[in-house]
């Protein structure tokens, strides 16, 4: 193997293939991670992993999920292995001074940290070494991307079953500077590929959170459970004890039918979308509690530590939506309804989890939540 590179512009001569669209003032070539997942030379995660803390993180975390109803072996393993991503990111970001850019841009336009390369990097490696893992795409490398193993390092048979995974491996890194929360989002599906996809196959999803403390909130449909009267699953793991043992600190996250607080997202869309500006007043109005950071992982979150809410993040002619279904809707589209809440695109009634994965870069505005909000939220924006 190659010695690893030092944090720069990846992949700047091999033709991108890339099956997202493209706005049309957008340029042709983005830049984009390459999916290797070879680590950075000057920013390392090694030292989270010595002492035989790798191997306490992946017993403790497998324990949970056995608890938790999951029999299938290698799901566990694929969630496991995002367990490790997260813990390597949460490294990276305590460790993190430069706030650099890498000269290149995200396929939303946004420019990229070398940060963002290197938790990007951090993913792709942490799923290619679990051995369960076929494809992979990303916003930082939005292709569908072969992470299968050799196959006699394997621990999928050539019939599987394999899994494929969509993620956004640093949600917020434009607010990161602010020191405010960030996160990862993780969509686990069954098979080989993504495109063609709902967010109803996935088997599970994940979502980090790095803050104060380090956790992940963990999506289990009744499918991924054995069934057999097991619903649907929505829970939270915090990583304790010097980074060495995941731990229950939330052992079922439900969220109540209605809650007054609201996390506005795109808000300037209110500018010159009518049905979203008068939304936000009555939100206003009815002396809800305004709970918004700019990033979408602590936002959606709030509403699992509080029991309820609505985050929307609504378009407009002159506000384009830029949340990919893939990376990051479907995915925390599946946490919301495990958790009793509902979800709906913005502008048609029809949840999130409905909607097809026909382009890796489908973007939508939603509206996510608690029950009784979602339903309000569609009173405003569908009347």
């Amino acid at each position: 193997m190659s010695a690893a590179p030092q944090c720069s512009s990846p992949r700047s001569s091999s033709p991108l293939r890339v099956s997202g669209r493209r706005e049309s003032d957008e340029p042709p070539h983005h830049g984009v991670n390459d999916g290797s997942g070879f680590p950075c030379r000057t920013h390392s995660f090694a030292k989270v992993d010595r002492h035989g803390r790798a191997v306490a993180r992946d017993e403790s975390l497998t324990e949970v999920l056995i608890s938790k109803g999951v029999q299938e072996v290698n799901l566990i393993t694929a969630i496991v292995s995002l367990g490790e991503a997260t813990t390597h990111i949460a490294a990276l970001l305590q460790n993190y001074i430069e706030h650099s850019y890498a000269g290149t841009q995200n396929s939303s336009g946004d420019e990229q940290l070398h940060l963002d390369i290197d938790c990007d990097n951090a993913v792709f490696q942490s799923v290619r070494d679990a051995g369960v893992f076929a494809v992979a795409a990303s916003e930082e490398t939005p292709e569908e991307t072969d992470v299968s193993p050799p196959a006699p390092t394997s621990s999928a048979s050539d019939d599987g079953p394999w899994y494929s995974v969509g993620f956004d491996p640093l949600d917020g890194s434009s607010i990161i500077d602010a020191n405010f929360s960030v996160g990862s989002i993780f969509g686990i599906w069954p098979g080989k590929g993504l495109l063609g996809r709902t967010g109803r196959e996935q088997a599970a999803s994940v979502v980090s959170l790095y803050g104060p403390r380090t956790t992940l909130i963990i999506a289990l449909p009744s499918k991924s459970r054995g069934g057999e009267g097991r619903g649907d699953l929505t829970f939270e793991v915090t990583l304790v004890e010097d980074r060495s043992r995941w731990e229950v600190s939330r052992g079922e996250v439900v969220l109540k039918p209605a809650k007054k607080v609201f996390a506005p997202g795109n808000l300037r869309a209110a500018n010159d979308n009518a049905k979203y500006d008068a939304l936000v007043k009555h939100w206003i109005s009815e002396r809800y509690t305004l709970r918004y950071t700019g990033g979408m992982v602590p936002d959606v979150y709030h509403m699992f530590a509080k029991s309820g809410g609505v985050f929307s993040n609504v378009s407009s002619e002159k506000a384009r939506a830029k949340l990919r279904l893939l990376y990051e809707v479907a995915a925390m589209g599946l946490l919301v309804e495990c958790a009793g809440g509902a979800t709906t695109h913005e502008f048609e009634d029809k949840s999130v989890l409905d909607l097809v994965v026909d382009d890796l870069d489908r973007r939508l505005g939603v509206c996510f939540g608690s029950k009784d909000e979602v339903k309000k939220y569609k009173q405003f924006m569908f009347k």
